[in-house]
């Protein structure tokens, strides 16, 4: 069952106005949480406009206390013609201009033991479609379930708040969206991820129709009528929860003592971020076909990192524990060992 594209007299007149307002607050809130729990960086703030229109503010924090490297950005762009990354989803939007907004953010800790976090949420419209999209996943270097317990626990009531379908479809889509296919591997231990909400399709929009993803949005069938309102609340709901989800795991961890076989490892792993974000990540692409700015757009790659040919870790081993239970996915809602 295919829906009729949303028309754009299901939008409020100041949609626009509306969700860029909230994703600036977000970043606020976002860097006033972090530079408390750092207790000694400050976010550094460059505005930066874009030539084709719009522009936005990248705020960074680096050698901090607690941040090797963070970047908490907004945009605002606007323009005449979509990208080929969008219009390969979104055919429908080819030959109209589009706004697009959005709130992203990356953090690299010193600690090898804190995990290094993502989230995302944006808003585009282009002609006679609009949709929402985002989410927030963890890449953990170390293993403790206890943490990614929380982390999906948190979002899950996010969304739950709204629909007791999200979190267990875009769950499975955060799984296969942050997976590196030629490490066969997933890139941590996800949390959430969702694109093209319009109200009117089914749930999963993604590239596999057969995934497990698909397979539950496909059961589940089109939700029953989500407006403009329902949707944006959703990710009012999930952008909030991230400072909820992310600092108790920074409070248990902080203070615990690595060295340099910890390190070298958190710096060889951060070789994965790498290659995700520079092969598979839809934000970095948008951003470059857009003509964003590049500094911005970059600024989720860590500041260090190393390759090591044929690395495989030893058996036993936390390092063998990540790689042989926490880059698979699992059910971290119900974990009990």
């Amino acid at each position: 069952m295919t829906a009729a594209s949303p028309s754009t007299a299901t939008l409020p007149t100041d949609s626009r106005q509306r969700v860029a307002t909230f994703l600036k607050s977000l970043q606020d809130e976002i860097c006033q949480g972090l530079e408390t729990a750092d207790g000694q960086g400050q976010f550094q703030e460059d505005s930066w406009q874009r030539p084709e229109g719009g522009g936005g503010r990248s705020r960074v924090l680096r050698n901090g206390g607690l941040l090797e490297q963070g970047g908490v950005n907004f945009s605002e762009v606007w323009g005449t013609n979509l990208p080929p990354s969008i219009l390969k989803q979104r055919p429908e939007a080819e030959g109209h201009g589009f706004y697009a907004t959005g709130t992203s953010m990356v953090l690299h800790p010193w600690s090898p033991y804190l995990p290094t976090v993502h989230l995302n949420y944006r808003y585009f419209e282009a002609g006679p479609v609009w949709w929402f999209g985002g989410g927030a996943d963890l890449t953990p270097y170390y293993p403790f379930a206890e943490d990614a317990h929380h982390f999906h626990k948190t979002h899950k009531a996010a969304c739950d708040r709204h629909h007791p379908d999200y979190y267990p479809v875009f769950k499975l889509w955060c799984d296969e969206y942050f997976y590196l296919k030629h490490r066969q591997e997933t890139r941590g231990i996800g949390g959430l991820f969702f694109d093209y909400q319009d109200g009117e399709t089914e749930l999963y929009r993604g590239p596999d129709t057969d995934g497990l993803a698909a397979q539950l949005s496909k059961k589940i069938g089109i939700p029953a009528s989500r407006s403009w309102d329902d949707l944006f609340g959703l990710i009012q709901s999930c952008g909030h929860a991230f400072l909820e989800a992310y600092l108790p795991i920074v409070e248990r961890r902080r203070n615990l003592d690595y060295g340099d076989r910890q390190r070298q490892f958190q710096l060889y792993r951060r070789g994965r971020y790498v290659e995700f974000n520079l092969v598979y990540d839809r934000g970095t692409i948008f951003g470059l076909q857009t003509n964003g700015r590049t500094e911005s757009i970059l600024m989720s790659l860590p500041p260090l990192v190393r390759w090591e040919y044929g690395y495989t870790p030893e058996p036993g081993t936390p390092e063998a524990e990540l790689y042989d239970t926490f880059l698979k996915p699992q059910d971290w809602i119900h974990w009990s060992s």
